[in-house]
């Protein structure tokens, strides 16, 4: 029997996993409050969060684990690395060490929820305590319910439920110091080889993870962007955005800690507080998408509203190749698909027209979408991912009609009027005047010929015709309402 004196000099284990930070972090606050020796621990499972990580997210993930492994390492505890099954890699620690309790930070997806559940029980049956905590939503899933006692299937009044009941935690900075255990065996992140090399495509990502950088860009955007967001996120020729997204999703900040950045800087003038609104309108919509997919998670493979499972999408593998590549003869659906190859993020205003050319234009599958995003988005992140491509597609929660279709020529004359986003990404028509660069194929032969543009040789000639696309979409969509109602 353990007595109390060792059961008090046992060491803990921190288990990291989309918390990769110090401050505002609950699992390592509770743990450092032990004042035992505190174990950080990352482990690499295959499993994931139910599927595999993508590339992008990989990149990422290695940038953030060095990151926080220098930061633990400051104060005297570097993070351990293991790689493998979860419960296996902490039942080994636990037999290595003698720590009987184990610190976390809870993930929400059905999966990763459903696996800490099981992990849970199965130490507590052989005496671990199993700790967990909130760190990466302003409220957990279940706090935020209707007045029937459901979840919420309606974003505005949930945002509005959720901003007035759910109270910030304390600011914390992290310890200055951690007690540890040392010599245990680490794995070597290089050999992890998470910065994939065949083919390199990663290699012009201009990103810097971590949370000292997370830090750094919160204050970039709210100094900056912030004073006129709700205009300046449209444009995506414009650094509009926070560009937060993917430090956010990994834990490099708590999503409390930026709505009180953004909070301060409306309350000492430094932004109106009508632009402070609706970037926290935003952060609501991420709680949003987390609360939707634990109350209901099919919604991963299924459509929130049962009757688009029923939508007849076409198997064209050529128009998703084309989309993919950014050579579907749309400038800025080519733009938006190349951005997001070449550095790992797309502008979000471009991310709803790509998403609604290909589900409509092209009726392929938004879970075809999905998965590529889930690829190649440093802030690959499965509650939003799916939320926002259901979105699109008509079949979510609270989502745009289906009959709402983006044509992408006016959006792109909207949103990018100079063109110059697109002469970003799109080189090959950096010549055509702003009047002809989002409908190249409609210019005066005069036109493409000073622009050295041959249509169908150096950028492709649309591959379907808008219009009788959304005639076709349409048509789709009268055909699942009427087998509703023969049902």
């Amino acid at each position: 029997m353990t007595t109390k004196a060792e059961a008090d000099a046992a060491p803990v284990i921190l288990w990291f996993r989309r918390d990769l930070r110090l401050a505002d972090n609950p699992a390592l606050n509770h743990a450092v409050a032990t004042g035992r020796p505190v174990i950080p621990v990352y482990i690499l499972d295959g499993a994931g969060d139910g599927r595999a990580r993508g590339e992008a997210s990989l990149w990422w993930l290695d940038k953030s684990l060095r990151a926080l492994s220098a930061a633990l390492s400051e104060r005297g505890a570097p993070l351990v690395l293991r790689r493998g099954d979860s419960e296996g890699q902490i039942r080994r620690l636990i037999s290595e060490t003698g720590a009987d309790t184990v610190f976390m930070n809870r993930l929400f997806e059905p999966y990763a929820w459903a696996r800490d559940r099981d992990i849970a029980h199965a130490l507590t049956d052989d005496g671990v305590e199993c700790r967990g905590f909130n760190g990466s939503l302003m409220s957990p899933p279940g706090s935020v319910l209707t007045g029937a006692g459901g979840p919420y299937k309606v974003f505005t009044p949930f945002k509005n439920a959720l901003l007035a009941r759910a109270e910030p935690p304390p600011h914390t900075t992290g310890p200055r110091s951690i007690a540890t255990v040392s010599g245990l065996d680490s794995d070597d992140i290089d050999a992890w080889g998470l910065h994939p090399r065949r083919p390199d495509w990663l290699g012009g990502f201009d990103w810097t993870p971590g949370e000292a950088a997370a830090v750094e860009a919160l204050h970039a955007f709210t100094g900056g962007p912030l004073k006129t967001y709700s205009v300046g996120r449209d444009h995506p020729a414009e650094v509009g955005g926070s560009r937060l997204s993917a430090h956010l999703h990994w834990g490099e900040l708590h999503p409390w800690r930026v709505i009180q950045a953004v909070r301060k800087a409306a309350d000492e003038g430094r932004a109106p507080p009508a632009e402070a609104d609706k970037f926290i309108a935003e952060i609501a919509w991420r709680e949003f998408s987390a609360h939707l997919l634990h109350a209901f998670p099919q919604i991963t493979d299924r459509a929130f509203r049962p009757e688009y499972d029923a939508f007849p999408w076409l198997d064209d593998n050529a128009g998703f190749t084309a989309w993919t590549r950014g050579l579907t003869g749309y400038p800025i659906v080519d733009a938006g698909m190349r951005q997001l190859w070449a550095t790992g993020w797309m502008h979000n205003r471009v991310r709803m027209i790509v998403a609604s050319f290909l589900v409509k234009d092209l009726l392929i599958d938004w879970r075809r979408g999905e998965a590529w995003f889930w690829d190649t988005l440093v802030d690959a992140d499965l509650a939003n991912n799916v939320q926002n491509w259901q979105w699109v597609a008509g079949s979510g929660a609270d989502a745009s009609p289906f009959f709402r279709i983006f044509n992408p020529t006016a959006q792109g004359e909207r949103f990018d009027r100079s063109g110059d986003y697109v002469r970003r990404w799109v080189p090959e028509l950096k010549a055509l005047p702003p009047k002809w660069i989002h409908a190249p194929w409609a210019a005066p032969s005069e036109v493409l010929r000073d622009a050295r543009v041959r249509l169908g040789h150096d950028y492709p000639r649309p591959i379907v015709d808008h219009a009788q696309a959304r005639d076709r979409a349409l048509a789709a969509l009268k055909a699942i309402a009427n087998s509703k109602y023969d049902d």
